[in-house]
């Protein structure tokens, strides 16, 4: 009998031991899933208010003023709308540091008051090799900071660069 229980006695312990060092593998396991899915969201999230800015600043502010644009303001406004809407502050947006779209006739590009680079009348798309008619349009992007916590590892406190960029057909 005594023989069974100290069978028993050593098992258990030998359990709270397993458990001890597989439980903080798979809570920094869930851990990093969670901070993925934080990044993967926030991703989604500038990338959809790039796309938001780049469809205000390609479309004509009045319809029977001519080909007057949305002026900077407006894109900025409708990127920070899109941000605010999922918490994220615009404050934190960063300029982008890839090179500028080869422009079409009368392009430029600026940068708004949250650093959002806004490129009008440029090349979307531009072929490689070909020569079909240019598709002009305007792109908008930026960039956005994103900290993991990841405690234990690495990666605990590094700063991720996300970009957001997106692009539309000019419409006159």
């Amino acid at each position: 009998m005594r023989t069974v229980l100290r069978k028993l006695e050593n098992e258990a312990g030998a359990e709270i031991a397993e458990a001890a060092l597989v439980l903080p593998l798979v809570f920094t396991f869930l851990l990093g899933i969670v901070w993925f899915g934080r990044a993967f969201n926030i991703y989604s999230t500038i990338t959809q208010a790039a796309q938001q800015g780049a469809i205000a600043a390609a479309r004509p502010s009045c319809a029977t003023c001519g080909n007057t644009f949305a002026s900077n303001a407006t894109v900025d406004g409708a990127i920070v709308a899109v941000l605010q809407a999922s918490r994220l502050d615009p404050a934190q947006i960063l300029g982008p540091t890839a090179p500028d779209p080869p422009a079409c006739a009368g392009g430029g590009c600026t940068n708004t008051t949250h650093n959002i680079r806004v490129c009008r009348s440029v090349i979307l798309n531009p072929p490689a090799g070909t020569t079909p008619p240019d598709q002009c349009g305007t792109t908008v992007r930026f960039q956005y900071p994103f900290k993991a916590y990841f405690p234990s590892t690495s990666l605990n406190l590094q700063t991720i660069t996300l970009t957001g960029q997106g692009q539309s057909r000019t419409e006159n």
